[in-house]
């Protein structure tokens, strides 16, 4: 029995590998589409990128018309490169270098020799195309921006490099992804499917047919469209508003933590990164170091909160239970805190209270508040982390895990950041006091600024903000529906919003009141040092205001930062108030507050940063061309059907 047992399994099993052999080379054909068969040419059909449109179903990018050059390096042969050259308008090393630069990817396989051919290059090669064994073209699609504004929400389009191609089988040298804001975000949706034709070739390297009559052949799938939480209508308006000015603003819906406004300023036309001067383009912007366009300063930008953060120090001190809305302190605009310190404060009555401390901004009133929550365990490392969990209980200090690919966590301090900072100990509630106003080590980003006030609107808690309000046939990530709450109780939001109100009836923000709409705010002003010549130099405040409307059944909440705007009140407030009228009226009755912020121009405040050196004037001269729309883009244009039933090119 042993001696048949053997020579069984080993006839069985070469049996079994025989069968598998024959198979594989026989039967199915799957291995010989995956090999470099030089029998069989492997073509794609790229598919038009997922549509983009706002909350209310505005086409905001659509697609259009473009041809790349491939090449084939292994069957380049007697090229007239001179006429080559004359017709694509480039250089004799232009074309060695790229074929060059094609043999290092494959010898065999396709790869981009000249991408993204405008309606002329396209016409005059096309005649003659088949002089030039070894070249054919790539139909592909482009982005077609509907509008001129956004471009920080939608990003762009560029080619993948090699990494990523070594990385991520999907995709080949050549193709196109998505970089920056949604585009990047989305784009396993966006980008759709490839399709794949197999051609089969004769030995002289001719097409003769279909391999298999296209049984492997397999269809483009277009993406899926999306619709995004940006009301197209305020996202222009906003960014119209912080022409000439730098800085963010940031609206949430307080309801769903939906974005309604991401404006970053200085922004760009997203249609300058379309097209063969894509590259030229984004140089250009990448290369202004003074104004930054690329830099989202909405949710990038870290800065000081300055006097919004005072509402949470008021919340903090009620949870507490160190002070309670009859709580009076006297401040007699300022108030001295031991060896000479003195904290400055605004004109106002000496009796300050919860409710007048808000809308007055009384620093007196919120420091000693503070301190009150500091000292209240006689233990300053224990009362600071139980501050800084209240605060980061708002979703402070911390990535948010919003859906756009970048931003920062911002900086609560903790008992951590103290014992780095004061290795020896002695640190206690008068040496971190400035935390109180909003300064001190806080930084936080316009969009955490604009959640804080979301979460007050919300009297307590939050749903994480974000930008995609609709996938076809997907479902929004639950984390997006998912409720936070803060380490407060409800009981204590209703008289911080009180004082929020009358900042706009009595305070700090009468002028910019809003006939008819209950506005709750806060003006903030932050302080701003720069390095000018190698010395730290104080330059003109940060300009800040938080807000929401209405009091009762909140729609919007928005935070405002315009970098070197001076007091809150005289820029970011007015912007505030316009952008809430905006949203809720779809008009504007404010039209002296319009006027003055469209006519407001921060320009001379920047030049400081750099001086008016030769560099700094080139690099505005730069900054100018682009964001008035001056530079070419030499692209296809076609006509879009805008309607979500017919998306077809006419």
């Amino acid at each position: 029995m042993r001696k048949v047992l053997l020579p069984s399994l080993i006839i069985i099993a070469t049996s079994l590998l025989l069968i598998r052999i024959f198979y594989l080379q026989v039967v199915d054909d799957t291995l010989k589409l995956k090999s470099e068969n030089n029998a069989i040419k492997k073509k794609y059909e790229y598919p038009e990128r997922g549509y983009i449109y706002d909350r209310k179903g505005k086409l905001l990018v659509a697609n259009q018309a473009s041809y790349d050059i491939m090449v084939i390096p292994r069957e380049v042969k007697k090229t007239d490169t001179l006429e080559f050259c004359q017709l694509l308008n480039i250089t004799k090393e232009d074309f060695i270098q790229k074929i060059a630069k094609a043999k290092v990817y494959s010898p065999r396989l396709p790869s981009v020799f000249l991408s993204q051919l405008n309606k002329s290059e396209f016409a005059a090669f096309q005649e003659k195309i088949r002089k030039y064994e070894g070249f054919y073209f790539q139909k592909r699609s482009l982005r077609d921006y509907e509008v001129g504004f956004g471009a920080n929400i939608f990003g762009f389009i560029t080619q993948v490099n090699e990494r990523l191609v070594a990385k991520n089988p999907y995709y080949n040298s050549g193709d196109l992804i998505g970089q920056q804001g949604v585009e990047q975000s989305y784009e396993d949706l966006l980008r759709g499917v490839k399709g794949v034709k197999y051609v089969q070739k004769d030995k002289y390297n001719r097409e003769i047919g279909s391999y298999k009559d296209g049984k492997y052949d397999t269809i483009a799938v277009q993406g899926e469209d999306i619709n995004l939480t940006i009301d197209a209508e305020l996202q222009k308006y906003g960014e119209e508003l912080m022409l000439n000015k730098r800085g963010g603003i940031v609206a949430i819906e307080p309801s769903s933590g939906e974005i309604l406004a991401l404006v970053t300023a200085p922004s760009y036309d997203p249609g300058i990164l379309v097209g063969r001067q894509r590259s030229k383009n984004y140089t250009e912007l990448y290369r202004d170091s003074i104004a930054k366009p690329l830099y989202d300063r909405g949710l990038l930008a870290e800065y000081p909160p300055g006097s919004p953060f005072k509402i949470l120090t008021g919340l903090i001190g009620l949870q507490e239970g160190v002070i309670n809305e009859q709580t009076t302190f006297y401040c007699n605009h300022g108030f001295s805190y031991g060896r000479g310190r003195f904290m400055k404060c605004h004109a106002h009555p000496p009796a300050q209270q919860l409710h007048n401390g808000i809308y007055n901004s009384c620093n007196t009133y919120f420091a000693q508040a503070f301190m009150l929550t500091i000292n209240k365990y006689n233990n300053p490392a224990k009362a600071v982390d139980i501050w800084s969990n209240h605060v980061k209980s708002f979703g402070l200090g911390q990535f948010m895990g919003y859906d756009l690919p970048t931003g920062k966590r911002g900086k609560i301090p903790d008992s951590k950041t103290y014992k780095k900072i004061y290795p020896n100990g002695g640190w206690r509630s008068t040496t971190i006091v400035s935390n109180a106003i909003g300064q001190g080590e806080i930084v936080m980003t316009p969009i955490q600024l604009a959640n804080m006030m979301a979460t007050i609107a919300n009297e307590g808690y939050y749903y994480t903000p974000h930008i995609i309000k609709k996938i076809e046939e997907h479902k929004i990530d639950e984390k997006f529906t998912t409720k936070h709450v803060t380490t407060i109780d409800k009981k204590h939001f209703k008289p911080i919003i009180s004082g929020l109100s009358d900042v706009f009836n009595l305070g700090t923000a009468r002028a910019l009141k809003v006939e008819g709409i209950d506005i709750c705010g806060k003006t903030g002003t932050a302080e701003n040092f720069a390095k000018i010549g190698g010395k730290r130099v104080q330059l003109k405040d940060h300009s800040i205001f938080v807000a929401f409307a209405p009091k009762d059944n909140p729609k919007i909440a928005i935070a405002v930062m315009v970098e070197n705007g001076g007091f809150g009140a005289a820029i970011a407030g007015p912007i505030a108030s316009l952008m809430i009228e905006k949203y809720l009226r779809q008009k504007i009755t404010r039209i002296d507050l319009e006027k003055k912020i469209l006519a407001t121009s921060l320009q001379s405040e920047y030049a400081k940063l750099g001086g008016l050196s030769a560099k700094v004037k080139a690099q505005m001269r730069i900054r100018d061309s682009i964001l008035n729309k001056k530079i070419a883009i030499p692209v296809v244009k076609v006509k879009i059907d805008t309607t979500k039933e017919k998306k077809q090119a006419i």
